[in-house]
């Protein structure tokens, strides 16, 4: 049965998302964001959890895109966006935990990106946050398996929401990066989330569930070439490709 879930990062977005979703499947929903509770410091977070309680689920959606090439980065801003992304996610992890060991059941589903597994120019912390995340959470998939614990993570492509929409520069971007992939809304998220918290899931746990539509799929390269265009039904560039081997 649904009981107390916290959600952080439900302030907007996917987190939000996420929080009305489960609050339709009946769980009882505590959303954490900045408002509530600053979740890169321990002290606030554990004075947080004091006062929820025991949670069946944990869903961390807080964190931060942002980054430059690493010879740009300070390492002010490496531990501002690891912080975000991977200390907030633990220190709520860590509050959360005895509160499921003392009840011998409970779900962890941390919100990773595709970034920590395909890469982008630009965003060496982020990269690195996400895919220690995905890390951090296989590794509490097998320290609390034996006290009913599920922990995984879901990392989505490029979901539609104000964040993201802030970087789309030219609405043509929209329309190319149709071409390999679904664009996701944060809704796409928030089903595989209800899923992953249901006991329709138990044997989920220890991996990592990949919401891009097929984009990781796609070796971009044949994205420039007419015959792969052709056969995915895509239609030709306006510049010239490079020629196909023969």
């Amino acid at each position: 049965m649904p009981d107390r879930a916290v959600v952080t990062g439900a302030a907007g977005g996917i987190g939000s998302a996420v929080a009305q979703r489960l609050r339709a499947d009946g769980w009882d929903v505590v959303g954490l964001d900045r408002a509530e509770a600053d979740l890169t410091d321990e002290a606030a977070v554990a004075t947080a959890f004091r006062a929820i309680g025991t949670v069946g689920a944990l869903v961390t959606c807080a964190g931060v895109t942002a980054g430059a090439p690493a010879h740009e980065t300070t390492v002010e801003d490496w531990h501002a966006i690891i912080d975000a992304n991977l200390t907030s996610a633990f220190l709520c992890a860590k509050h959360a935990l005895p509160g499921m060991l003392a009840a011998g059941r409970g779900v962890i589903v941390t919100i990773g990106s595709v970034h920590g597994r395909v890469f982008a120019p630009g965003y060496p912390a982020y990269a690195a946050a996400k895919a220690g995340l995905a890390a951090f959470t296989r590794q509490l998939a097998v320290d609390y398996g034996h006290h009913g614990i599920r922990a995984l993570t879901i990392s989505p492509g490029w979901v539609r929401t104000p964040d993201t929409l802030t970087r789309v520069e030219d609405p043509a971007d929209l329309t190319r990066l149709a071409e390999t992939q679904r664009p996701g809304e944060p809704a796409d998220v928030a089903a595989a989330v209800a899923f992953a918290v249901s006991s329709g899931a138990a044997l989920l746990t220890g991996t990592e569930i990949v919401l891009d539509g097929g984009a990781s799929a796609v070796q971009p390269a044949a994205l420039l070439r007419p015959g792969p265009r052709a056969r995915l039904g895509l239609p030709p560039l306006t510049e010239a490709p490079p020629s196909e081997e023969s």
